[in-house]
């Protein structure tokens, strides 16, 4: 039985030339995951009832509408909770926006661009495409990327699956022809190019570890306090490593987590902790996708699809 090709290797035998804007150590992400109104319920019509990390128990066959109202709170109360304190920190997010959730409440869509944020896919539901049939899955990441660019007014450039892409994913994102990057990896802390064939498809590794979900009630965590502590850990060693090889970090953020009063100090934390350095680039994704091409001698990227190609 032969193993399928994996890549365990990276960029050990030929470290690239790292060039951040500004002569930057370190190229930050923040990624505002906007999924309210894409989870899985019944009431929707969808197969089960999606939990939130502080309840556990799932209502089974029936509407929950305790659990919806559970969602509810990151757009009506996180979302400005927390672009009001990036924007105070100069730092602009990109929006990984559900296409469902987007349609729920599209004039926070299109307040976010307004702000100077970026909106990027994250699926129509907030669902694994693992396993999805490519005819299938081809229809869900066209009917997203309409979505999203009627209501914030911009095509989306990036894509991010619910942590499992299928093994069409990327092949689908690059026939559509509409996508810069996405980030349906963790296995570096840079940003590569995928193997194949056709135009350049630039990946954005993403993290689980630099994330709010992983300091979610239950995991015996004290959150802001250990949530700026470890992201602010992360940072600092980037930053070391930075001095003679630039990094890249991606810090992921949830309106129903994060957005939480008693939550939001740890991100005030960290950022008054990242923004005490001057060698650092706040970017959004699309940024840092168009820099990395930049760097390696690539013109401008241009989506294969044209403005109102697909309406």
């Amino acid at each position: 039985m032969s193993l399928a090709p994996r890549d365990f290797l990276g960029y050990r035998d030929a470290p690239p030339s790292v060039e951040w804007p500004g002569g930057a150590r370190l190229a930050v992400s923040f990624v505002l995951n906007f999924e309210e109104g894409a989870e899985l319920s019944v009431a929707d019509g969808d197969e089960r009832n999606e939990p939130v990390y502080e309840v556990r128990e799932e209502v089974v066959g029936a509407a929950d509408p305790c659990m919806a109202s559970h969602y509810e709170y990151g757009p009506r109360a996180g979302f400005d909770r927390i672009l009001s304190l990036l924007e105070e920190h100069g730092v602009r997010a990109t929006v990984s926006t559900c296409a469902r959730a987007a349609e729920r409440a599209p004039s926070l869509i299109a307040e976010a661009v307004a702000r100077g944020h970026e909106i990027s896919c994250h699926g129509y539901r907030w669902e694994t495409h693992s396993g999805m049939e490519a005819g299938q899955e081809a229809e869900v990441i066209a009917r997203t990327w309409d979505s999203l660019r009627r209501i914030a007014g911009v095509a989306p450039v990036g894509w991010h699956t619910r942590s499992a892409s299928s093994v069409n994913t990327r092949r689908l994102l690059r026939e559509h022809g509409g996508f810069l990057y996405d980030s349906d990896a963790y296995n570096d802390d840079l940003p590569y190019f995928a193997p194949g064939d056709g135009a350049p498809h630039v990946i954005l590794p993403y993290s689980f570890d630099t994330n709010d979900m992983r300091f979610s009630p239950g995991g015996g965590f004290i959150f802001g306090e250990d949530f700026a502590r470890y992201c602010g850990d992360a940072f600092d060693w980037l930053c070391r490593e930075g001095e003679t090889r630039p990094k890249m970090m991606s810090v992921g953020l949830h309106q129903r987590i994060i957005g939480r009063p008693g939550r939001i100090g740890g991100l005030e934390r960290l950022l008054h902790h990242m923004r005490a350095r001057g060698d650092v680039w706040f970017a959004t994704r699309a940024e840092i996708a168009h820099a990395w091409r930049g760097m390696n001698g690539l013109p401008k990227w241009t989506p294969a699809q044209a403005a109102g190609a697909r309406s």
